[in-house]
């Protein structure tokens, strides 16, 4: 799964996999095999066993099942002993759960190589008593079966409504992980998909170890052995987290898995339900803002202001985030509203966010750098870029829209100045906020071009530089020696530029309004999209 956070210990379950039925080595344990002997296959005692089957005919494999016990007297086989050797590797291959066989009558022992052979792949051999009948064996371990498919059956479904009760009560995900703690007796834990854990619930020291296994760098882990089991939590085909188990006696049994997986559905109503009140708490708060932005917050606009957390009593200053064009998608301004509500958290609690179309716009005490600001939320969000205009202090509810108009202004202009992701202040703007409002591009296009002449072209790299000698010299208040400093040129190699300009231009050494107009052409030039 995509940034899963589970170490690799960790036991990632999968659903639809839950085994009702019992061990092999439960089986072992009723009264009509009370006589019967392991004979091989000791570590496959855990295998589960779901269903019985004889074995009456050579060709069996055709017949069985996965998680079957295949009993046999050895009869089919009588005349193919040799046949035993591959047996066991062919009916493991095929999910059995064990063979038990009669000796003395057909058979008079296994070969060692099937013996050898069952050891080595974990497939239990049981040797049955010679008194016991087949029928006997079936009653009683199918019973067995049945009885703990009951049982497993009636505990999930108990855990289901108590789940369910807890999302009916309004609970969230503590609730739900201290109930699915205290049904399975171990520790639990639910994180998010970045592995930030949400909640825990379970026996303090369980909750320790578990953790442990969350955060301990691989290779530096002392304790654990692979007893996490993890869960997906899905909601609307999208993944928010797992749900994670931590058992002290070891790995999850499958039907405890079952209950774990039940509990991830059940987290995710309790996410979908969060999602829904966090999107209806987030449209009141972005429409309330905007009444403020735009000066139609009424007369209570401080008092409601509280109600959200906010302090707009106080000298504050707004900050607009523009989503860039390359990144108009909504993940990623999903992305960028997260970045600053948490970027506005840690600097300014009392401070009010919300996200608008294209937009986040945030309102923050005048203490704060908000330069800073834009510029933690901005490398938080990796995908995709803004831009950011920062406005002047506002003292007062009723000074808010202007300061919004200036951060607006100012995060529009900086991307014309600086391009995708650039952060600018309104103050900093000088010419360019005049320049701005200039909505006829066609207009300023003329201008540069009556201005500057061939200039303008940006195809020659010989007009290029000699913008940018014209443009130090406007700088420098025509200080022709600091120029050639600046430029690393020889004061007559320049003095034969200014006079190549100045045939180009006109005499813009002695006419200031002419030195007015090239500056201010020069201006325009700098500013993308026009």
């Amino acid at each position: 799964m995509k940034n899963d956070p589970a170490p690799p210990a960790m036991r990632l379950a999968s659903t639809g996999t839950i085994l009702y039925g019992v061990s092999v080595g439960e089986v072992l344990g009723v009264s009509t095999l009370a006589e019967a002997r392991l004979i091989a296959g000791r570590s496959g005692l855990d295998r589960i066993v779901q269903r019985l089957n004889v074995m009456e005919v050579p060709d069996i494999l055709a017949w069985v099942k996965p998680h079957e016990l295949l009993l046999t007297t050895g009869y089919p086989l009588r005349n193919t002993p040799q046949s035993l050797d591959r047996l066991v590797a062919d009916l493991d291959e095929r999910g059995l759960a064990a063979l038990a066989i009669k000796l003395g009558r057909y058979l008079d022992e296994l070969p060692g190589e099937m013996v050898e052979q069952a050891d080595r792949l974990g497939f239990p051999l049981i040797l049955l008593p010679n008194d016991v009948a087949f029928d006997d064996i079936l009653n009683q371990v199918l019973t067995d079966i049945l009885n703990r498919q009951a049982a497993t059956l009636a505990r999930a479904e108990e855990a289901h409504r108590a789940l369910v009760q807890i999302v009916l009560a309004g609970g969230g995900m503590r609730e739900v992980a201290a109930e699915v703690a205290g049904l399975l007796q171990v520790a639990v834990a639910m994180v998010d998909t970045s592995g930030r854990i949400l909640a825990t619930a379970g026996e303090a020291d369980q909750v320790a170890l578990l953790r442990e296994e969350l955060v301990v760098p691989r290779g530096s882990r002392t304790s654990g052995g692979g007893r996490c089991t993890a869960v997906p939590v899905v909601a609307g085909g999208h993944h928010h987290g797992k749900i994670i188990a931590y058992g002290a006696a070891g790995p999850l049994t499958p039907s405890d898995i079952g209950l774990l997986e039940r509990a991830a559905t059940v987290a995710a109503l309790v996410i979908t339900r969060q999602e829904a009140v966090t999107a209806v708490e987030s449209k009141y708060r972005a429409d309330f803002l905007r009444d403020v932005l735009t000066g139609r917050g009424g007369t209570r606009v401080a008092e409601r202001a509280r109600g959200f957390g906010w302090d707009l009593e106080r000298r504050v200053g707004v900050v607009v985030a523009e989503l860039d064009p390359d990144a108009e998608d909504r993940p990623v301004q999903d992305r960028m509203l997260a970045a600053w509500q948490a970027a506005v958290r840690r600097h300014d609690p009392r401070g009010a966010v919300a996200g608008f179309s294209h937009e986040v716009v945030a309102i923050v005490g005048a203490a704060v750098d908000t330069t800073r600001l834009a510029r933690e939320a901005l490398a938080a969000v990796c995908d995709g870029t803004f831009s950011t205009g920062l406005s002047r202090v506002a003292d007062g509810v009723d000074a808010i829209p202007g300061a919004y108009g200036q951060a607006l202004k100012a995060a529009r202009v900086g991307r014309q100045l600086h391009g995708a992701g650039a952060v600018a202040h309104f103050d900093e703007l000088g010419v360019y906020r005049l320049l701005s409002l200039v909505n006829d591009t066609g207009e300023l296009h003329a201008f540069v071009r009556e201005t500057l002449g061939s200039l303008a072209g940006d195809d020659d790299a010989e007009n290029a530089d000699l913008r940018r000698t014209l443009q130090m010299l406007l700088d420098t208040n025509l200080n022709v020696a600091e120029t050639a400093r600046r430029l690393h040129f020889h004061y007559n190699t320049l003095r034969y530029r200014i006079g190549k300009l100045e045939r180009m231009l006109g005499n813009f050494t002695e006419d200031a309004h002419l030195r007015l107009n090239l500056t201010l052409a020069l201006h325009v030039l700098r500013m993308r999209g026009i």
